[in-house]
């Protein structure tokens, strides 16, 4: 009896002292006592997209347990604790690290390369309308998009929209442009009142039926309906945007600016003038030569206001030809494809042409007359009807800008009222192509053009005296785009750009800006809430228009520009 205690007694001190290997838990203690030399990941797959996940594991040298014995972590996204990491809405490398449970020190790490399921960008950018003169579509209205029929002008009287036609019917054509100047933003704004419409100058260019001059109740107008359908088909279908503003308050020629880099800064930022933004529209100098009448290659004398955002004044004068950092420098930096389809180089809206090292004078301004800078050359195309061809050849590159003709612009007075089948065309032409399952198309106009809209800008998105401007309409088309959906997001030009470097990885345009580039304002969202990309794609059905993209491609007349008026 007492040997048996005796035995009993010195089985516990030596299991205690971990060293039987048979008793309870002595494989515990061991394991305890084992030196991790190291943390080795692997995950599958390592590439992945939006949509996607993938699957981590990680084994830990000297013991048998796998997931069970780290913690797991990840720079972004999120991963839980068996390895299966998912991953943001945004291209990323994302680093994904686990730790030994055992001993924290010891570590490893891993990579997942995010991809976005968009691989096609395509901006088109329309002209100078707003929400409540475009959009007048009751579907639209009943789903709750905000869309106003009648607004209140300076003397307090409510004013019913009347409809006028998009473009110049022989019968009854719409031949007054309303101003659309920095000047006539502060008359219409009325500083958040929105009651200033009726003092918006529409200045009359053609005898017509909807002749008008001076100042009145011109533009509380709305399309009629019947003129836009495909427009309203495209709303009704995908995502339409009704609190999208324009970045500028004021006319084309910046507000293109703003498309392609987030800012109308004259400078870079840290140089001379890099605090005064792009303003207005240039004077318009008369020149024999179209191609020749708007930035770098401009006349001598030609001259565009400038204004400081900070004071308001707009007194000073300068050579529409500037520099500034670019979203497609950062598209150049990592040979992502991008091409600016235009109508001619001297347009107001053809961007690149008054950024000094996208064009490259021939000569030191203002003596320019030809853009010679390898970003024209290779990516500037001047025949905006080739992004058809260039679709049907498969050749369109990962970023796209599409920038009309006057003739099929939106523009007043300039457009022939083929704008809304010019944008079905394209959006078609994709959506028949294998380009739908990887594109996104963002279609937005680049001013409210003068016409009335009820929506103020929020008052937080008025940064300065110069940025944020009224809304215009938007319009995201895309297998992934959330169908039949109105959001209520506010956006701007800028997050078109953000939605683009996120798509494709890509850094802000110029972090160190003293007044911020539109890329990086923070009250604005990133279209984020117009996809989801874990939806079942979406099967592209046709959009009815008056004309098909035949009807472009056989177009023989000279596209025309708003300086060509």
């Amino acid at each position: 009896m007492v040997r048996s205690k005796v035995l009993l007694v010195w089985g516990v001190l030596v299991c205690m002292a971990g060293i039987l290997i048979g008793c309870g838990g002595g494989g515990n203690a061991a394991q305890s006592q084992s030196t991790i030399t190291s943390v080795n990941i692997s995950c599958s797959p390592s590439s992945i997209q939006f949509n996607q996940t993938s699957k981590c594991s990680a084994t830990v040298a000297g013991t048998s347990n796998f997931s069970s014995s780290v913690t797991w972590s990840v720079d972004n996204g999120s991963i839980d604790q068996n390895g299966n990491y998912t991953p943001p809405t945004n291209a990323t490398t994302a680093t994904v690290k686990a730790a030994s449970r055992q001993d924290a020190t010891k570590s490893g790490i891993a990579s997942v390369t995010v991809t976005s399921p968009i691989q096609h960008v395509v901006v088109i950018f329309q002209e100078n309308r707003s929400p409540d003169n475009l959009f007048q579509d009751p579907k639209l209205i009943a789903a709750g998009a905000d869309i106003a029929q009648s607004g209140t002008n300076s003397l307090g009287q409510n004013i019913p929209l009347v409809p006028v036609p998009l473009g110049c019917p022989s019968d009854n054509c719409q031949t007054y442009n309303p101003d659309h100047s920095h000047g006539a933003f502060l008359d219409m704004y009325d500083g958040g009142k929105m009651d200033g419409a009726d003092k918006i100058h529409a200045s009359c260019q053609n005898a017509g039926t909807y002749c008008l001059s001076g100042a009145g109740n011109y533009s509380f107008a709305y399309v009629n309906p019947a003129e836009v359908q495909p427009y309203f088909t495209l709303a009704e279908t995908y995502t339409f945007a009704d609190r999208m503003f324009q970045t500028n308050q004021g006319p084309s020629f910046p507000a293109h600016q703003y498309l392609i880099s987030g800012s109308s800064a004259l400078a870079p930022p840290g140089q001379s003038n890099s605090n005064l933004l792009l303003a207005e529209d240039p004077l318009g100098i008369p020149t024999g030569n179209s191609d020749e009448n708007t930035g770098c290659t401009a006349p001598p004398s030609e001259l565009v206001q400038a204004i400081d955002p900070a004071t308001g004044d707009e007194s000073q004068k300068f050579y529409p030809c500037f520099d500034r950092p670019t979203l497609t420098d950062q598209l150049n930096s990592k040979d992502i494809s991008w091409k600016y389809y235009a109508p001619s180089a001297g347009s107001i809206w053809t961007a690149p042409n008054a950024i000094s090292h996208m064009c490259v004078p021939n000569a030191p301004p203002p003596n320019g007359t030809a853009c010679t800078g390898s970003d024209w050359t290779n990516n500037v195309v001047l025949n905006f009807t080739q992004v058809l061809t260039d679709i049907t050849n498969n050749q369109l590159p990962a970023v796209s800008w599409v920038i009309p003709s006057g003739q099929v612009s939106d523009h007043a007075v300039t457009t022939d009222g083929s704008g809304p089948s010019w944008v079905a065309s394209v959006v078609n032409a994709i959506g028949k192509s294998p380009y739908w399952a990887s594109t996104a198309i963002i279609i937005t106009w680049d001013d409210w053009g003068g016409w009335f809209d009820h929506v103020a800008p929020p008052h937080a998105l008025m940064l300065n005296q110069y940025e944020i401007g009224f809304r215009v309409p938007m319009i995201v088309v895309s297998p992934y785009a959330l169908p039949t959906n109105i959001s209520h997001t506010v956006y701007d030009f800028g997050s078109i750009l953000k939605f683009i470097e996120k798509t494709f990885a890509l850094s802000t345009i110029a972090p160190t800006a003293t007044i911020p580039y539109a890329d990086m304002f923070s009250q604005t969202g990133d279209l984020s809430d117009c996809f989801n990309f874990n939806q079942t794609p979406l099967k592209f059905q046709t959009i009815p228009a008056k004309f098909d993209a035949s009807h472009f491609l056989d177009d023989k007349r000279v596209p025309t520009d708003p300086d060509d008026d």
